[in-house]
């Protein structure tokens, strides 16, 4: 009796090892965790669009600022200087504009004048030719005539060059006047060099690498600090391949962090990485390279899932290059 019921506690024994192995198994690739996981967030270099030394730098290392906060001034004086400049050239050219104009209503009034002289003569000699046969006028008169038209026409076609001479010189092109455009892209560019002097954060975030001092020169193109992305905050979690069926972008997921023991986090799976680099097969020489070796144990590779991370707690703020430990819950 006492066999049989060692027998019984043992086959129960098992079923539950069994059952408990299915069970946790089951768990294991239904709600996948990882504890090869960081946060991040995006961070950009913040350089000046115009070289120059550093004058202001009202910031510090490692703090936060709201978009639109100066972060420092380049020496705005050489490219005041040229605004101005290119603001004297503009009212210069609106003088010019204006004188041009008045040229051109001149000429245009010379060639009215022309014309007018120009049909008198016409109309002389027309009344004076057929009193030539009838010897109420000399040949004489008639030749002088008709080179005085032939002059007045002359001194038209003249005045008309005159006014499209005036009118080139104006550079309009329809409605657009050449001249003060080009003047008035130089004012814009001018001020835009002025603004440039002054960098302000495109965005919410933290100062960081700031290793500048007022004085420095700062040249153009090139960082001056960096700026860590404060909007958004997301952890790049390293998965099994073996895991990635039971992932879906938009599941939940909680996040604990290493330095806020105890403390769960709430982050949504954004997407799963399509790639991986592979130094087994990349080409060398226009040939395959293929390691001689074959490893019989094969490793699951990892592949980076993006979870995106609940709105910040300024009481627990997030850094990048946290550790984390993340465990996919599905969809809820």
């Amino acid at each position: 009796m006492l066999r049989l019921a060692g027998r019984i506690l043992g086959l129960a024994i098992v079923a539950g090892a069994v059952i408990a192995l299915s069970y946790v198994g089951k768990l294991y690739y239904l709600y996948p965790r990882t504890d090869d996981a960081y946060v991040r967030a995006n961070s950009v270099g913040v350089a000046p669009h115009v070289s120059g030394p550093i004058v202001k730098l009202p910031v510090v290392d490692n703090q936060h600022v709201k978009e639109g906060e100066l972060l420092f001034v380049v020496d705005p004086r050489p490219y005041q200087s040229a605004l101005d400049a290119a603001q004297a050239r503009l009212d210069l050219t609106n003088l010019e504009i204006r004188a041009l104009e008045d040229a051109i209503r001149a000429a245009r009034a010379e060639q009215v004048r022309r014309a007018a002289d120009a049909a008198y003569a016409r109309q002389y000699l027309e009344r004076i030719e057929p009193l030539l046969k009838r010897h109420f006028v000399t040949a004489n008169d008639v030749f002088d005539a008709r080179s005085k038209a032939r002059a007045a026409e002359a001194a038209v076609d003249n005045a008309q060059s005159a006014v499209r001479q005036a009118q080139n010189q104006l550079g309009r092109l329809g409605d657009i006047n050449a001249r003060r455009k080009a003047a008035e892209a130089a004012l814009y560019d001018a001020k835009l060099n002025v603004d440039y002097c002054y960098v302000k954060a495109p965005f919410d975030g933290y100062v960081t690498n700031l290793n500048i001092a007022v004085g420095q020169y700062a040249n153009q193109g090139r960082d001056v600090l960096s700026l860590i992305d404060n909007r958004t905050w997301y952890v790049m979690a390293n998965f099994r391949e073996n895991f990635l069926s039971h992932i879906r972008p938009g599941m939940a997921v909680d996040v604990f962090l290493l330095s806020y023991p105890n403390k769960r986090f709430r982050g949504r799976v954004q997407g799963i990485g399509w790639g991986l680099y592979q130094p087994n097969g990349a080409t060398v020489g226009g040939l395959p390279e293929v390691e001689p070796t074959l490893n019989w144990v094969r490793l699951s590779q990892r592949f980076p899932v993006r979870i995106i991370l609940g709105p910040n707690n300024p009481e627990l703020p997030f850094r990048m290059g946290q550790t984390a430990v993340v465990t996919v819950q599905g969809y809820r």
